[in-house]
């Protein structure tokens, strides 16, 4: 599904020299597996996954989703493989002057999806979520837990192949934690592959899955069952 193959991203920042972000980084996340990339604020996670979205370039080295080569792709087929890839943000970035339906709603009108389909499918995925009853209710309603919720739904809406989660629990306390790793072990078990970055130790623990280690932009250990080591 996913593929890095020696992969080096270097910044170039002004009075400050080169900072490199990601030093060799080879590894492979197969079809409905589930990873996580574990690493102090800085150590390459949110960087591997705006390499994946086609968002930064790497400096050497190639990447592959799906078999095939990103890194050589012109944007217009990057833009394509965009919605094969549902993302997940610790910030949520949902429409405040729209309900949890119409946030939903919206992401299937803006590509094109059947008007007949559009209620169909955004109540689907509120119901994945348990959100079905919060569908009126605006960002401003919602508690932090339930934001996430909504966030985690709306990248559901496409039927990505992969989920991208960047510190998806970051501004939630404990109960709303295990309910949103909850969440995320239902969506694994309907077939989808997911790569979670974060810090969270507990996090690492409850999920038990493959974990990826970084530190300064480097992969230092690849644990097939959950270990928190930094």
């Amino acid at each position: 599904m996913v593929k890095f193959e020696n992969v080096t991203v270097i910044y170039e920042k002004d009075h400050f020299g080169k900072i490199h972000a990601l030093s060799n980084v080879s590894f492979e996340v197969k079809e409905n597996e589930f990873v996580l990339l574990v690493g102090k604020s800085g150590s390459g996670k949110t960087t591997i996954l705006r390499v994946i979205l086609g968002e930064v370039k790497p400096t050497e080295g190639r990447v592959f989703f799906d078999g095939k080569e990103i890194t050589k792709l012109p944007p217009g087929e990057i833009s394509k493989i965009r919605r094969e890839i549902g993302v997940i943000f610790q910030d949520y970035k949902l429409l405040s002057f729209k309900n949890a339906m119409e946030n939903l709603m919206y992401v299937l009108e803006i590509t094109n999806t059947p008007e007949k389909e559009i209620e169909r499918e955004s109540l689907e995925a509120l119901e994945i979520v348990g959100l079905k009853n919060r569908a009126k209710n605006f960002p401003h309603e919602l508690s932090a837990g339930e934001k996430q919720r909504l966030a985690i739904a709306r990248s559901l809406l496409l039927k990505p192949k992969l989920i991208l989660a960047d510190e998806p629990t970051g501004n939630l306390d404990p109960y709303n934690t295990y309910e949103i790793l909850e969440i995320f072990k239902k969506i694994h078990q309907m077939g989808k592959t997911i790569i979670l970055a974060t810090h969270n130790e507990e996090v690492v623990k409850y999920l038990k899955k493959r974990v990826l280690t970084l530190e300064d932009g480097e992969i230092i250990r690849d644990d097939e069952k959950g270990r928190f080591l930094i």
